[in-house]
């Protein structure tokens, strides 16, 4: 069975005002103080934000438990601060990030400028074991159509600088100002893949092959394909749903692989359009469908890729749980649904950002 591991961004934030603050820096040192081992909480591009990967896990009842473990150690750890994590994609109110000082950050910020500065957004990122770069490239083929349905159920960012913007995930379009950011043509072999990989580099506009961000990738790192569309997730719950949808996509398209089936041949023009209109209207209007193209309701996509990925599904067992799951999230709605009831009810970004403290560790 394919392994899957996450990784999350959290913001941290002032659990009485809702504003984010630049204490990363302080909260690494404690947990590294604490648990000297550690190998799960990170740095990101800002001060604002805190990382964490768990590990490979086979089965999804344990990655969700490790998640959530997680995030209570960062809430702990963020709290001897006296600042607290949200699981949000982007932060409800105004805020000035402050960039992490390493020569990486300051080389993203003096070559992008206000590009760099606009990124303080928060990702979650899948990774899915592959057998070979020959099969992860195959996968990466035949996963394109498909994510921007990931992107609508995880989108999670409606508000910015202490504004709706109308979208649902804005934090993928901020994320698309990066100058390789995005859908990626079909490859057709590991050689081309790595070839692109390396001409990309060559041009000198991005620093190195980390900075290949495409929409899915090879992992430099682990023999692993990296999915990287998605919001960071209020609930845990939809991000176990998240990785459980993006193990069977994967091992869908390794099954299409082996069975000689082909991907389907969308432009990376078309495949644009799909990722936008799931930014903007996640699960509660059209997407578009990723075999066709055209429009469709939100609700009839997601179980159409239910009934793509089944046979996967079944196979690990998840098939039950990644139905009741999607049911709930359409009945409950996605976390911009959910943000933008809650300043309904309360009137308040500020209000906004002390409840999603909460659901972010319940």
């Amino acid at each position: 069975m394919r392994t899957v591991g996450v990784e999350e961004e959290l913001l941290l934030v002032d659990p009485a005002s809702g504003d984010p603050k630049a204490l990363a820096a302080a909260v690494l040192a404690r947990a590294a103080h604490e648990d000297p081992g550690q190998d799960v909480f990170e740095k990101e591009l800002f001060g604002q934000m805190l990382e964490f990967a768990t590990h490979p896990q086979s089965d999804m009842a344990d990655l969700g438990a490790e998640i959530v473990r997680c995030r209570k150690e960062a809430a702990g750890y963020a709290g001897r601060f006296g600042c607290a994590v949200a699981a949000l994609a982007t932060s409800p109110l105004p805020v000035s990030p402050s960039l992490t000082v390493n020569d990486r950050y300051l080389w993203l910020a003096d070559r992008y400028g206000v590009g760099t500065r606009d990124q303080l957004v928060c990702g979650c990122h899948v990774h899915v074991s592959v057998e070979s770069d020959e099969e992860g490239v195959a996968v990466l083929d035949r996963l394109r159509p498909w994510l921007p349905v990931l992107v609508a159920i995880s989108a999670n960012s409606p508000f910015w600088q202490g504004g709706d913007t109308g979208y649902a995930s804005y934090r993928t379009r901020v994320w698309e100002r990066w100058p390789s950011a995005g859908p990626t043509e079909l490859f057709e072999s590991p050689e081309r893949y790595h070839r692109r990989v390396k001409d990309m580099v060559a041009t000198g506009v991005i620093l190195d092959e980390a900075m290949v961000y495409f929409d899915a990738r090879l992992s430099a790192t682990y023999p692993t394909v990296e999915v990287r569309v998605s919001d960071v997730c209020l609930c845990a719950e939809t991000a176990v749903l998240i990785a459980t949808l993006t193990r069977a996509l994967v091992e869908t398209a390794a099954r299409d692989w082996r069975a000689g089936r082909p991907p389907l041949d969308h432009g990376v023009s078309m495949l644009r359009l799909a990722a936008w209109q799931a930014a903007r209207s996640g699960v509660d209007e059209d997407l578009l469908d990723p075999v066709t193209m055209q429009p469709r309701p939100a609700r009839e996509v997601l179980w159409s890729l239910l009934e793509h990925a089944g046979d996967a599904l079944t196979d690990t067992g998840d098939a039950t749980q990644a139905e009741q799951g999607l049911a709930t999230l359409l009945s409950r709605g996605n976390g911009a649904r959910e943000q933008r009831t809650m300043r309904e009810r309360t009137g308040s970004l500020r209000e906004v950002v002390t409840e999603c403290v909460h659901r972010t560790q319940g």
